[in-house]
């Protein structure tokens, strides 16, 4: 296998953000100000400013202002309030970390799983020889498991070389849900270690998440995953340090104000800093940082418990549909007792058992069935070190993969599940949860913000009234205060990047969408470990098609307004012209990332495995 990453076998991931309270108050007061101007602009927009002489237009652009209004909302609600949860000792025995404690104390007994299907071999042996390193203070009983969903002799050959357990099955029922339910049949561990094909754990993941679990009521922990492998880049104030003097200082300048700029890292946005550190680590407080697979730590008998509440809930209602069937057809108010009880051993027989749900998106709908589990208030953490390393995808065809998996995974089980409505969420939980819905319905609105500077550079009609001073008295505040207090409350993030990609990668949204409301079933990708050779222009044409018609419009409207074949006013032809600017620098990112290619360097196998495990390999 040749792989490029062993160049990056060095790198020290980034450690976890600190906040600075005084910024992150001035970010809060800014944040509520946008909310408040922002209300009062939509109030303006739907009562004084709406074009009816255009509605077609006017009215699509003004839903798409309040659905992003509603969006900001949502994310405000998610980052407003910061709450890590205390770090504690790591645990000596079973006894400090469950309920009353087991009346003899003995060492707890920890599976790690490293589920695979077709991954190589030489990566799933990097993965197995860095779990082989974890270390613990304690007496500890650590049992790692390959989990072979592709039944290869060479993966079981590698797995017992390694001196590690090897389990398959005869099917693929369940994916790889079902490939985690078929190991914790076989397996016993008080708590599961959940890592992928190419996740290479620390030795500290367990030193350093385990005392978490001294509170018996703590479910599961998970780590922030982060890709080694992502390209480094170039500092900005480098680049224009080789400009002369007048470089240096601007690149000094623009350093100073918006921290260090890289020129020609992470293509794809990869970077999941943001989501970790951010988003999910914000959510502690509500305890509603759900679970994201790889890099997680589960209490065994969390797991198992919801799962039978969910089994039984779900034979119930199963048994009352079709008890009612039954009745519509009989007409019978009341049912035989033998009649029913046939009725619920059927039921019973074809509900499907199953400690992680057999859906696409597994980690976040067993996060929603543990959260929501009335019969026991279970916890989870968002823990702010990075504890294991994984691979990013290396092409623009296994990132879409990847992003259409996240958005039409969540969004059917939204539609479907009608989680949002269970009475086991709090109310700061629904909001968080729904905050992540409604990111992925964000494609609706984007495809009108960036068609709208197209229509109107090509036929000089406006969505509102006038591009007047009143219009920008209104939107400005709300604008500037936005921007303002992202900076403020996100510091030390960069929200550019996070705001193109969001607004590039609208036809992968849209696709999940359409497909999760046609009801079409959605398929189990393996997201490939290895990069997939050639261009992915075919990936991005929508992308393409909004950069051309935005730049064609561009050189057309500002074409007819000095020839005056149509009467464009120079403050909306302006506007417009930066807004579809600002749209194609976003579109640029996706497109450049569709033909980029990673130097190629040869694996360097003893490097990543260590002298001692060179013969072996």
């Amino acid at each position: 296998m040749i792989d490029y990453f062993s160049t990056f076998e060095s790198r020290k991931p980034p450690a976890p953000l600190q906040t600075n309270l005084w910024l992150h108050s001035i970010g809060q007061i800014f944040l509520v100000t946008a909310i408040v101007t922002g209300g009062w602009y939509l109030y303006w927009r739907w009562t004084a400013s709406l074009n009816f002489d255009a509605l077609w237009f006017a009215l699509p652009l003004v839903v798409a202002e309040t659905g992003a209004y509603i969006g900001l909302v949502l994310f405000v609600f998610n980052i407003w309030h910061i709450e890590d949860v205390k770090q504690s000792p790591p645990p000596k025995c079973i006894t400090e970390c469950v309920i009353g404690g087991e009346s003899l104390p003995r060492p707890i007994s920890i599976d790690v799983y490293f589920p695979t299907y077709d991954e190589d071999e030489s990566l799933v042996r990097l993965s197995l020889s860095d779990a082989l390193k974890i270390e613990y203070p304690h007496e500890i009983n650590i049992r790692i498991h390959v989990l072979d969903d592709g039944n290869r002799p060479a993966m079981k050959a590698l797995a017992r070389e390694m001196g590690c357990n090897y389990i398959t099955r005869e099917d693929n029922i369940g994916f790889k849900a079902g490939n985690l339910r078929n190991a914790m049949e076989q397996t016993s561990g008080d708590f599961i270690v959940i890592c992928d094909a190419d996740t290479r754990p620390f030795p500290t993941i367990l030193e350093h998440t385990l005392g978490y679990f001294r509170d018996p009521n703590v479910a599961w922990v998970q780590t922030p995953q982060w890709f080694f492998d992502l390209p480094a880049g170039e500092p900005l104030h480098e680049i224009l340090l080789r400009r002369g003097r007048l470089g240096a200082l601007v690149g000094k300048a623009i350093t100073r104000v918006v921290g260090e700029i890289k020129v020609g890292e992470d293509p794809f946005v990869n970077d999941p800093q943001m989501f970790y550190d951010a988003i999910q680590r914000r959510r502690n407080w509500a305890n509603a940082a759900f679970c994201c697979g790889a890099g997680s730590i589960h209490r065994r008998e969390a797991t198992m418990q919801t799962a039978l509440r969910s089994y039984g809930l779900g034979v119930v209602r199963d048994a009352n549909r079709r008890g009612a069937s039954v009745r519509s057809i009989t007409g019978e108010v009341d049912f035989n007792p033998k009649v029913m009880q046939y009725i619920t051993s059927q039921s019973m027989h074809d509900t499907e058992f199953t400690p992680y749900k057999f859906h696409v998106s597994e980690d976040i709908y067993t996060s929603i069935e543990l959260h929501s589990d009335m019969g026991r208030e279970w916890k989870s953490i968002m823990h702010p070190e990075v504890e294991s390393k994984m691979l990013s995808p290396q092409d623009l065809h296994t990132w879409t993969t990847q992003r259409f998996k996240y958005a039409a995974g969540t969004l059917d089980i939204a539609l479907n599940d009608r989680f949002l409505f269970r009475e086991g969420f709090s109310i700061p939980q629904r909001v968080m949860y729904a905050s992540t819905v409604w990111s992925y319905l964000g494609a609706l609105w984007n495809v009108v913000f960036l068609s709208s500077p197209i229509i109107y550079l090509f036929t000089a009609i406006a969505p509102v009234t006038a591009f007047s001073i009143d219009f920008y008295k209104h939107i400005f505040p709300f604008l500037v205060t936005t921007e303002l207090g992202m900076l403020f409350a996100l510091w030390g993030f960069s929200m550019t990047k996070s705001k193109y990609s969001y607004l590039a990668f609208f036809p992968v949204n849209l696709r999940a969408l359409w497909t999760v409301m046609r009801g079409q079933k959605i398929c189990f990708p393996v997201t490939p470990k290895v990069r997939q050779d050639g261009a992915h222009l075919h990936l991005v044409w929508p992308q393409i098609l909004v950069m051309l018609l935005t730049m064609a419009g561009v050189v057309y409207g500002w074409s007819a307004y000095l020839t005056g074949s149509l009467l464009y006013g120079f403050d909306g032809l302006f506007l417009n012209t930066f807004w579809g600017a600002v749209n194609v620098m976003a579109m640029l990112g996706i497109v450049s990332a569709a033909v980029w290619k990673p130097a190629m360097q040869t694996f360097d196998l003893e490097e990543a495995l260590g002298p001692e495990l060179r013969q072996a390999a």
